[in-house]
């Protein structure tokens, strides 16, 4: 098959290519690089090149949306490469918050195939929709990259921009086809029918060829010092991967390193420089660091000199992780478990895409989870990815967007079947909350402020805090409202472009965090404290005298202090108080009571109890990313002795997204399973009495005290002898 010049090698992007062109939306759920981008491109180019006119004259469009502002600006040179010999038939354009305004008229008079994100669908096209008309009534195909990346509450939001967008179409007239690209998912034509409203194809026979993987799981040794509570400690992931991108980079191999945070990717880039610096000075500036919180000129200019080859070593977050194309990469490394299997393939397929051999290595945390993979990689290569876990028809979500669907065009009862069954029951709480007006059949937004603010479709929460240099007011960077007070509260150590910075204060009410230049010897750790409260139980399941339960809770944070720990061992070096205010959040959880009587069973004196409740919770939160599409940042946990509701020892784990993101009921209803493989993680740990390969978690707010091992493991023995035999009964 041939269109627009382009040959097709693959059944799989011929198949795609041709239900697209029939009219049908479709997804691709094949492995990383295996050519989904012109299973996409083939229809949209020979659509663009059609010549046919849409009603207005404008010719047929086109929108491409990616998850990642770095993948739209990869994508866009990709089109322009592959249309540059086509003329001006095919104009492609990224709009996004780093577009300039001069610019942004221009795309939307003329581009017909535009490049975004659905934060700026949100936030500046689909609000102004009068000035993109044109583009709109002409619209044939919407593009979703990287789709298996829509999961949770980002992903809910993400449907429902995609139903306002469907409804603005239908509008103007248009009725475009979804074309969907997901690295191998369970279920993705379910995934990608949630997702878009809209009956969708499914096509997931790859046939691409590929060369050899090797792929390498890394625990780093234990060390000679002794962490809380006397635990021993291993190297830590962080220092682990800097030392193998500094050996990689000194053979010349082309390498990213995955890190799960900002400050992660800072240490390595910092640490691989130094090391490189002492041998070979010259190399020290061939390895960079790259994450979400730099300025648009910063991030445009690394990768620029990712794709020339110009940097060989880049420590990145997954802000770099979706389906950018670094030709010639030889080799990954992954510091910790991404949280899903479906990560862990998307950033080990970086590697080897011009089809050569590659190397990919998952170096691990001091962590139960992590520790459990590797000694236990059947859990990683013989089982199939997770399937894509998310809710449009949650409140929390679903109301922001009816609102910010009726400032777009007046919502009618027949949207209703558009927005699902719940948008029924929510529209007169809107009204009464004199959020929405109605008038004859048809609700209104009356409000002055922009409706589509009322949704922060990443969960992000509030304004973002400027990171500005207090001796010169240079703006360094952003970082989320929501996550500023564990990372730039008073005395937080910060890291940006290899170098280090102290927060010397944190304004809440101007949101700005002033920042000096320093070198401490240590970085920084949040403590913080957790409250919970049960709002309303949806399901209770006996276990043997125990209960399983599933229901709503609300969760009062506060973080308290912060400690300090030398960069390679993390060793602590001392803790201080901080005075911010609390947070709460009304979201789901999952529980579990045990009796008195399982308590005498398991031989759980009330001496222990707390620790063994405790470390049960630590554990079961570390383990839960095996078995719900989440990690261990998206869910929280509380354990009690005595619980004021339930009146019993219970602990929870609950979803850290306002409403829920599904993770906790997944979590209901895979608990044998789940809780098994807690038990067993705990039970197998080499250690004597805890550490962080079991039972210690970095996020604990009470310094891991109490914690007791042997409890846990009699707690949940006796709590797993009551538990329905088949997952289906909870």
């Amino acid at each position: 098959m041939q269109a627009c010049g382009i040959e097709h090698p693959w059944v799989h992007q011929a198949l795609a290519a041709e239900h697209a062109l029939d009219g049908d939306s479709v997804v691709v759920a094949t492995g990383t690089a295996s050519g989904k981008s012109l299973a996409y491109l083939v229809p949209v180019l020979s659509t663009l090149l059609d010549g046919s006119e849409a009603p207005n004259g404008r010719g047929a469009t086109t929108l491409y949306l990616a998850p990642t502002k770095a993948l739209a600006a990869d994508q866009c040179r990709a089109v322009k490469e592959l249309a540059g010999p086509l003329g001006k038939a095919v104009r492609p354009a990224v709009y996004d918050g780093d577009t300039p305004p001069e610019e942004r008229e221009w795309i939307r008079q003329y581009a017909n195939h535009v490049l975004t994100n659905p934060d700026m669908l949100h936030r500046g096209i689909l609000p102004s929709h009068p000035r993109w008309s044109s583009f709109l009534r002409a619209l044939k195909f919407v593009v979703v990259d990287e789709c298996h990346t829509y999961r949770g509450v980002f992903g809910s939001h993400v449907a429902q921009v995609l139903r306002r967008l469907r409804r603005l179409c239908a509008r103007y007239g248009a009725s475009p086809v979804f074309l969907l690209a997901s690295a191998t998912a369970a279920e993705p034509a379910v995934a990608a029918r949630r997702l878009t409203g809209v009956p969708v194809v499914e096509v997931a026979d790859d046939a691409s060829p590929r060369g050899e993987l090797v792929f390498a799981l890394w625990e780093p040794p234990l060390t000679e010092l002794r962490g809380e509570r006397g635990a021993p400690v291993r190297r830590t992931a962080t220092a682990e991967t800097a030392d193998l991108l500094t050996d990689l980079t000194l053979q010349g191999v082309r390498s990213v390193a995955f890190v799960r945070s900002r400050r992660g990717a800072e240490l390595i880039s910092v640490i691989a420089q130094e090391r490189l610096a002492e041998i070979e000075r010259p190399l020290a500036r061939r390895v960079a660091a790259y994450r979400g919180g730099y300025l648009p000129e910063e991030r445009r200019a690394l990768e620029r000199a990712l794709h020339s080859g110009e940097l060989l070593g880049l420590a990145a977050t997954t802000a770099l992780e979706l389906g950018v194309d670094v030709s010639g990469l030889d080799a990954v490394l992954i510091a910790g478990y991404p949280g899903t299997r479906a990560s862990l393939w998307q950033q080990a397929g970086r590697a080897g895409r011009a089809g050569q051999g590659a190397l990919a290595v998952l170096v691990a945390r001091d962590d139960p989870l992590d520790t459990f993979l590797v000694h236990h990689p059947e859990a990683l290569f013989d089982q199939p990815v997770e399937s894509t876990v998310l809710d449009p028809d949650n409140p929390y979500v679903l109301a922001p967007h009816l609102c910010a669907a009726a400032a777009e065009l007046p919502l009618t009862e027949e949207d209703t079947e558009l927005f699902g069954p719940a948008s029924a029951e929510l529209l007169p709480q809107l009204e009464a909350a004199k959020l929405l007006r109605r008038r004859t059949r048809a609700w209104h937004w009356t409000r002055r402020e922009r409706a589509a603010d009322l949704a922060d479709i990443r969960g992000e929460g509030g304004r973002p805090v400027q990171i500005v240099e207090a001796g010169t007011g240079r703006l360094l960077g952003t970082v989320d409202e929501a996550a500023s007070h564990t990372t730039v509260h008073e005395g937080a150590v910060h890291l940006h472009q290899g170098r280090t910075y102290l927060v010397r204060a944190l304004d809440l009410d101007d949101s700005v965090a002033l920042v000096e230049e320093a070198s401490p010897p240590y970085t920084t750790v949040a403590r913080d404290t957790t409250a919970i409260s049960v709002l309303e139980t949806d399901v209770e399941v006996p276990w043997g005298a125990g209960r399983l339960c599933h229901g709503s809770v609300e969760v009062t944070n506060q973080v308290v202090s912060f400690l300090r720990r030398r960069v390679l061992t993390g060793e602590v070096l001392g803790e201080t108080k901080l005075d911010l205010p609390p947070r709460t959040l009304r979201t789901r959880a999952v529980w579990w009571t045990v009796t008195e009587d399982q308590l005498d069973e398991a031989r759980i004196s009330p001496e222990i109890l707390g620790g063994a409740l405790h470390a049960a919770e630590h554990a079961s939160i570390g383990m839960l990313p095996l078995f719900a599409t989440c990690d261990r940042w998206d869910i929280g946990g509380v354990s009690v002795p005595l619980h004021p509701d339930t009146l019993l020892p219970t602990v929870f784990v609950y979803d850290g997204h306002p409403g829920g993101a599904g993770f906790a009921e997944r979590a209901f209803h895979t608990a044998r399973a789940w809780l098994t493989a807690t038990r067993q993680a705990i039970a197998s740990c080499e250690c004597d009495a805890g550490c962080p390969s079991c039972i210690q978690s970095p996020k604990c707010g009470n310094g891991n005290d109490p914690l007791h091992k042997r409890g846990a493991v009699r707690l949940l023995t006796t709590l797993l002898r009551g538990a329905p035999e088949k997952e289906a009964e909870a």
